[in-house]
């Protein structure tokens, strides 16, 4: 197993995560089969592991928990997170913080994140009305949290002015990162940023939710051609292997047979070759679709609605790779006025865009699109919803 020196800790390059346990047919975590994977991962060598507040309907934390529960504390590294993004008035730090380290079955957490800081929620965790991060400071300084950090899908614009803000208190930050996204969610900026900062950083999504692990025939046969022993997941993994400041690596492993590959990729340090790598960035450009904007701005300029259409665009391009509400809250974030349903149709961008974009008719695509996506207010609202009955159900 491969390990990074972080804050004086030897950390698994390879962390388990707990978001996409494995699941029986009704929806209900496999408990046997995980308590079965994490002994396989213990036994290779993981020692990170990693959960959250509202994962699997608010069970992740305790199965994992169980899971852990037969192994000395001293022996792995517990990181949860604090679902600030999704606050409610009924989301006391102190009464959440409690109930995690209950479920946990733990005195404290190893790592700790302030959860999803993007464009709406840094207004939550940097509002005195909470006082969160004064909060987790505190506990930091109590023993209760050994290290602090934060999970981000913000643009580079926003991580910087957290940064600039908090960076000093943050110990670490999880970035969604893979070779698609080096381009597609600008994560190579993101990356750049942080190790100018000198903050570690913790990959999800290294797969981007699958998909990186199953590519289309010709894609996948030239990957084999050059590596005949390694899956197309190893790929991905292989592509992180070559950032040096990339200290874990977050695997959401759903079955037994995806650990067992992942082991025998980070049983070694094989990043890619300049030639592998031009390749792997090559097959993400062919997978985007992508609107072909260039950035130029030109279309900015004479927008009597004052839309940034590239940012927009950027942002669409993305949903048209995969639609998900943590792509969709970017614009969600936004004022309406700034939305892409703020466009007139007026074609002023379009009649100066070097690149004869239709610009209106993408925007008018973009907010169909958007409509069609459960909004980040609403999936909280049905997180909210599953954690209130799960309370109310251990009560009786």
């Amino acid at each position: 197993m491969l390990y990074s020196e972080v804050h004086g800790q030897k950390l698994s390059l390879l962390g388990f995560g707990a978001m996409r346990l494995p699941t029986k047919s009704d929806g209900s975590i496999d408990e046997a089969t995980t308590k079965a994977m994490v002994d396989r991962a213990m036994a290779a060598g993981v020692n990170y592991y990693d959960t959250a507040y509202p994962y699997h309907g608010g069970l992740s934390e305790v199965v994992l928990a169980n899971c852990l529960r037969d192994y000395p504390r001293e022996s792995y590294f517990l990181a949860d997170k604090y679902p600030g993004h999704q606050i409610a008035e009924t989301y006391d730090p102190s009464e959440i913080f409690e109930d995690q380290l209950k479920k946990c079955g733990v005195e404290y957490f190893d790592y700790y994140l302030l959860h999803n800081v993007y464009e709406k929620s840094v207004e939550v965790y940097t509002d005195p009305k909470w006082g969160i991060i004064d909060y987790f400071k505190e506990q930091k300084r109590l023993g209760r949290i050994r290290h602090l950090g934060f999970s981000s899908h913000a643009s580079v614009d926003c991580l910087r002015a957290f940064l600039d803000a908090f960076g000093s208190d943050m110990e670490f930050c999880q970035i969604q990162l893979n070779y698609l996204d080096w381009t597609l969610e600008n994560a190579r900026a993101k990356y750049e940023l942080l190790t100018e900062r000198g903050i570690p950083v913790w990959v999800m999504e290294p797969l981007r939710g699958g998909k990186l692990a199953s590519l289309g025939i010709e894609d996948t046969a030239g990957l084999r051609a050059l590596r005949p022993d390694e899956s197309t997941a190893a790929w991905s993994f292989r592509f992180l292997q070559g950032l040096s400041n990339v200290a874990v690596v977050l695997s959401g492993m759903s079955a037994p047979d995806q650990l067992e590959d992942n082991l025998k990729t980070f049983a070694s340090r094989d990043p890619l070759a300049e030639g592998e790598r031009s390749l792997v960035l090559d097959i993400a450009e062919s997978l985007k679709d992508a609107i072909p904007c260039t950035a130029c701005r030109y279309c900015c300029d004479g927008c009597p609605a004052g839309l940034d259409i590239p940012m927009l665009l950027s942002v669409y391009n993305n949903i048209r790779y995969a639609p998900t509400t943590n792509t969709a809250m970017v614009i969600e974030a936004l004022p309406p006025e700034k939305q892409p349903t703020a466009c007139i149709g007026c074609g002023a961008c379009s009649a100066v865009c070097p690149q004869k974009i239709d610009i209106p008719t993408h925007l008018r695509e973009f907010s169909e699109t958007l409509a069609k996506i459960p909004s980040w207010a609403e999936i909280c609202r049905q997180r909210a919803e599953a954690a209130k009955k799960l309370k109310e159900q251990a009560k009786h």
